[in-house]
């Protein structure tokens, strides 16, 4: 019996890998174009010269704690303790509820707030 000889055409072979090769890459490339390009990417600038919308924009408004927590604080009988608390849960919730007591439920991450005897945290 005569076995076959199989002739493999290397440049042939050459050139469809290469081909094969540069179409993944050039679909991985485009993909990435379209992923950059989506609303809401740092890479896409709403006006020319803009610089704050190439940053990362903070889901929570900045408020001036300190400020808002004197406000909070200002009929407490301990200003001190009152207004240290405060800032800490206005720092983890970005919120601190108007008037000088109550209106807890304005700000529900302020008023989750616990101590570790299990008493409301901030005032």
């Amino acid at each position: 019996m005569q076995s076959q000889n199989f002739h493999l055409n290397f440049p042939n072979m050459k050139f469809s890998s290469f081909f094969l090769i540069a179409i993944l890459f050039l679909q991985g490339f485009a993909e990435a174009l379209t992923l950059n390009d989506a609303p809401g990417s740092p890479t896409q600038v709403e006006e020319p010269g803009n610089l704050g919308s190439l940053l990362k924009k903070s889901p929570h408004p900045k408020i001036n704690c300190s400020h808002e927590c004197t406000r909070r604080c200002s009929k407490s009988s301990r200003k001190n303790v009152c207004h240290r608390a405060c800032k800490t849960c206005c720092k983890r919730c970005h919120c601190v509820p108007p008037g000088t007591y109550g209106n807890k439920n304005v700000c529900p991450c302020y008023a989750n707030q616990r101590t570790h005897g299990n008493k409301p945290k901030c005032p």
